[in-house]
């Protein structure tokens, strides 16, 4: 009966695989609608009820539990297809209402009417950009607000912030599930409290596994150097870059559109030595000396006939030439980077003057009640400060430089701690040094460590001290940056790939002091993982600016979601690096070790998924919506409760491959749904 349950997993892991492909090649094919998927999860079922009753389970409360949980969230699951209701009304101001469409030319009445007074979009402070969407209704008689994360329910029915139109409209989700939901959340509750048993029970597996040892893997090489063109003085472009701007939405400091403007164009947050405002201010006052110099770093530049560092005036043809399209991707690449300095050049950029509660650039269409004075500030201030720069008198300049962000902070409300906290923040990461110097280094000291495990010798006690040293300080400077990015943004920074790879990163370095006393390994291992870490956030991102959270994501809960996801992934990587380790030498030692890191692993994982259905019910009015990440993080759970079955994978070499191997389902939940499959979770 094992081996059917085994199979039957491996069938189910396969049936959600090929589901989410499916329905990504083709989208009006629902898999997991259909009646044979239904058997199949009742045959899950009756597989877990089955083993309770071989297992004798009742004997071994925990696993009870567990195996129970299964049952009761496949029924919860049941009880929502079956008694739930889900659809969308659209609300016109002053209309009474009582349809719900739920889909497919298909309706269903509310027992009670419903009326849109009116719907607003509030901004953030001093910006156009939405901070929440806000339905005004009135429900028999009283008057309720419906936004983002901040949900009505009345008699049963719960109704989500959706949608609105530009004539006012509201389009609210509507939910009515008064069995499923109940039955699914108990259901999660006795799964969590089994898993927990299971590693606290003094009889259990993973008490007896406290012993045990770590981990390793892998990457990558840097740059290039060279003479570089005039521009400001570092401290006259550091001045020059305490001024605000308009930009991604948010008021921030200039400093920060010079350092991705920067490595938007140079691939890198510095040049040459030269700051990210010493860069933008070149462009901006000395073009002629920049139009000529090659620091546009292009992709596929052979294809578009070019240097793989071009200059902008090289570059200047591309806007009319036509290329196959093999390089069309390369050539819209490489015009976005041109048209970005154009666009600085014309003034688009910089909309750095507040005017009644709108930030402007320079040759933007100002308001007619703008007054006179203001008028010519604004019109004339590069003019100005361009003839200051070729009379080369910083001194004036940087004065200039001071008023202008006095005359900013007149009229916007400046918070001066987060404003402090960004320009840090963003003068702390202007480099790849670090994810480079964490790999070079990892890969040296666990190389080193495997020889000398060979030999059956311990790391020396001053290599031993560094390695705990670096990772320490490693871990220590990644919090710093966490809080300061924390603090600028106003929020926690979890909502993106840049940010979540972070976050791995401090929790690598974390688990690997905690396993650093007894597992050697663990340093050098954590050393390799985090650079691997910071490197793929580097790649996803370069450094993205820190900007306001979309309204829906602006939720504690995002922030409990992705930590935990994130140590799960973070033990589970170690799993794989001590899988590696054991093909390599002692693989029964590395076995204990991985078996000792799967249970916490996978009870964080489901922790994860949990809270992850708790906010999307919250949010949009279901736990569960077969969104490819979901299905993809319900696989690799199902994937690593495998090994923890007594007499699965029994054999150590086995187990390894195993862990090696499993690990590719972390990396499709992680990269290959956002590259590949989409959905709603996708980091865009």
């Amino acid at each position: 009966m094992k081996k059917f349950r085994v199979a039957l997993m491996a069938v189910v892991v396969a049936v959600l695989a090929a589901g989410t492909i499916i329905e990504r090649l083709h989208p009006e094919v629902r898999i997991y609608d259909q009646w044979w998927f239904i058997v199949l999860m009742a045959l899950v079922a009756m597989a877990a009820g089955v083993a309770i009753v071989q297992g004798k389970m009742w004997r071994r409360p925990s696993l009870l539990l567990v195996h129970a949980s299964v049952v009761v969230i496949l029924l919860g699951g049941a009880l929502t297809t079956w008694t739930g209701l889900h659809g969308s009304m659209t609300l016109q101001p002053g209309v009474r209402s009582t349809t719900i469409d739920t889909g497919n030319g298909h309706s269903a009445t509310l027992p009670f009417e419903m009326e849109l007074e009116s719907f607003e979009v509030v901004p953030y402070p001093g910006t156009r950009t939405p901070m929440d969407f806000v339905s005004h209704v009135v429900v028999e008689g009283q008057r309720q607000d419906i936004s983002m994360n901040n949900i009505l329910r009345h008699r049963g029915y719960r109704f989500y912030q959706e949608d609105y139109g530009d004539d006012g409209s509201s389009t609210l989700s509507v939910a009515h599930d008064p069995w499923g939901i109940g039955v699914t959340y108990c259901g999660y509750a006795i799964l969590l409290i089994g898993l927990v048993g299971l590693m606290v029970s003094p009889k259990g597996r993973f008490r007896q596994l406290l012993k045990g040892a770590a981990v390793a893997l892998m990457l990558l090489l840097p740059g290039a150097a060279s003479a570089t063109p005039q521009t400001l003085p570092r401290s006259t472009a550091d001045r020059m870059g305490q001024m605000y701007i308009l930009y991604k939405g948010r008021v921030c400091p200039l400093q920060t559109f010079a350092k991705d403007f920067t490595t938007k164009l140079t691939g890198n947050a510095t040049y040459h030595g030269l700051t990210p405002e010493q860069v933008l201010s070149g462009y901006l006052f000395y073009y002629a000396d920049w139009a000529d110099e090659p620091a546009v770093k292009l992709k596929g530049a052979a294809e578009l006939n070019l240097p793989k560092r071009a200059s902008v005036s090289q570059m200047a043809f591309l806007a009319d030439t036509t290329f196959g399209p093999m390089s069309a991707k390369n050539l819209r690449a490489a015009n976005e980077k041109y048209n970005l300095v154009q666009m600085l050049l014309r003034g688009k950029l910089l909309k750095i003057f507040p005017v009644e509660g709108n930030w402007y650039g320079q040759n933007d269409n100002l308001p007619l009640t703008v007054a006179d004075d203001e008028y010519l500030f604004i019109r004339q201030w590069q003019s100005y400060c361009q003839e200051l720069v070729l009379k080369g008198d910083y001194a004036e300049l940087e004065r200039v430089f001071d008023k202008t962000r006095q005359y900013q902070t007149a009229r916007f409300d400046e918070q001066p701690t987060r404003t402090r906290a960004e320009r840090l923040y963003n003068a702390l990461t202007t480099g790849r040094w670090l994810p480079m110097t964490c790999i070079t280094l990892g890969l040296l000291c666990f190389a080193y460590s495997l020889v000398r495990q060979r030999r059956s010798k311990h790391l020396p006690a001053w290599l031993r001290t560094a390695t705990t040293a670096w990772v320490a300080a490693l871990t220590a400077f990644l919090l710093a940056i966490f809080v300061l990015r924390w603090v600028a943004g106003g929020h926690a920074p979890m909502a993106g790939g840049f940010d979540s790879m972070n976050l791995m990163a401090i929790v690598i370095g974390l688990v690997a002091l905690l396993l650093g006393r007894r597992h050697p390994m663990a340093l050098p291992a954590g050393m390799l993982t985090t650079g691997f870490c910071l490197l793929v956030a580097m790649m996803s991102g370069s450094n993205p600016p820190i900007t306001n959270l979309m309204p829906v994501l602006n939720s504690p809960l995002l922030t409990l979601h992705v930590a935990v996801i994130m140590c799960a992934y973070a033990l589970l990587f170690f799993a794989m690096m001590g899988g590696l380790a054991g093909l390599a030498t002692d693989a029964e030692g590395y076995r204990r070790l991985n078996l000792l890191l799967l249970y916490p692993a996978v009870t964080l994982l489901a922790l994860g998924i949990i809270i992850g259905a708790v906010w999307a019910n919250i949010s949009w009015g279901s736990y569960w919506s077969w969104d490819p990440k979901e299905v993809w993080a319900l696989i690799t759970l199902i994937v690593y409760a495998l090994p923890l079955h007594r007499g699965v994978l029994a054999r150590p070499r086995a187990f390894h491959l195993y862990c090696v191997l499993a690990f590719f389902s972390v990396i499709i939940t992680y990269f290959g749904v956002n590259l590949l499959l989409g959905g709603m979770h996708a980091y865009n």
